[in-house]
């Protein structure tokens, strides 16, 4: 049997205003699927254990700050990266800048410019809610039900989330500035126009009601890399369909570890 590529050390990456808590048991589950490796779970600037900090204005300013926490911990490189939505872009960004700190690398459910346009990388419908997110007051369980219903096809089962998400925002608030920061700097990021690694696996769903499928596969065409697509899950993959992203990931990697092809 072909066993996959090895890496000690997987680094996760989060999406806009979220941290490491929202990847739930996806964490556990994963170094149970792949025992060799050891996930570090990165909050950046802004989110979560570092919710008082300024988020950076830009998707640089945050891979700097990533790079400066694993530096301060003493885990060196190389890493693989394993990120959804903005911090998918900030692992882009990472490893345009540091391709040698970058073993493998995953990206979920992103969207970059310059391949698709504005309306597919973030859905005209979602404009109003995501606005009243940053600007409306609501409460800690108004907020987070929203944000089920936006990145969730499965909102209805998965229910139970939502009291540890409350708990979280409540904890580890995200201020409006912050919020602000964060979509700026994701509005502006440019993307390479080449594959920044040589391995690189871009997961999508297909009915993802946040950010259009399409936008993983034209990343996908641009720099000639896989993708596999979910056909029913939403923008939060790890929390619709884990089982299904770890499956994808572990045939990938041992693809990788018997020398197959990467595109």
């Amino acid at each position: 049997m072909t066993q996959p590529l090895a890496m000690p050390r997987w680094i996760f990456l989060r999406g806009l205003t979220r941290e490491a808590a929202h990847w739930g048991r996806f964490v556990a589950d994963f170094e149970l699927a792949l025992p060799v490796s050891a996930v570090t779970a990165l909050d950046l600037p802004g989110n979560g254990q570092r919710h008082q900090q300024p988020s950076p204005a830009t998707v640089a300013g945050m891979v700097a700050a990533c790079r400066d926490e694993l530096l301060r911990r003493g885990m060196a490189p190389p890493y693989g990266l394993l990120a959804m939505s903005l911090g998918a872009m900030v692992a882009t960004e990472w490893a345009r800048q540091a391709p040698h700190e970058v073993q493998a690398c995953v990206l979920i459910n992103t969207s970059l410019r310059p391949f698709s346009p504005f309306y597919h990388r973030l859905r005209p419908r979602n404009y109003g809610a995501l606005l009243g997110l940053v600007l409306r007051p609501a409460t800690a369980e108004q907020i987070e039900q929203t944000v089920l219903r936006l990145t969730s096809r499965r909102a209805a089962e998965l229910g139970a989330v939502l009291p540890p998400w409350v708990g979280v925002r409540q904890a580890r608030p995200v201020s409006r500035s912050n919020a602000l920061r964060q979509l700026m700097a994701a509005a502006r990021y440019r993307a390479p126009l080449q594959a920044p690694v040589p391995r690189m696996l871009l997961l999508g769903s297909q009915n993802d009601g946040l950010v259009s499928g399409q936008c993983s596969q034209a990343i996908a065409q641009a720099w000639q890399v896989p993708l596999a697509l979910h056909p029913s899950a939403g923008h939060d993959l790890p929390l619709d369909d884990g089982p299904w992203v770890l499956a994808q990931i572990r045939r990938w990697l041992a693809q990788e570890g018997a020398g197959g092809a990467t595109a």
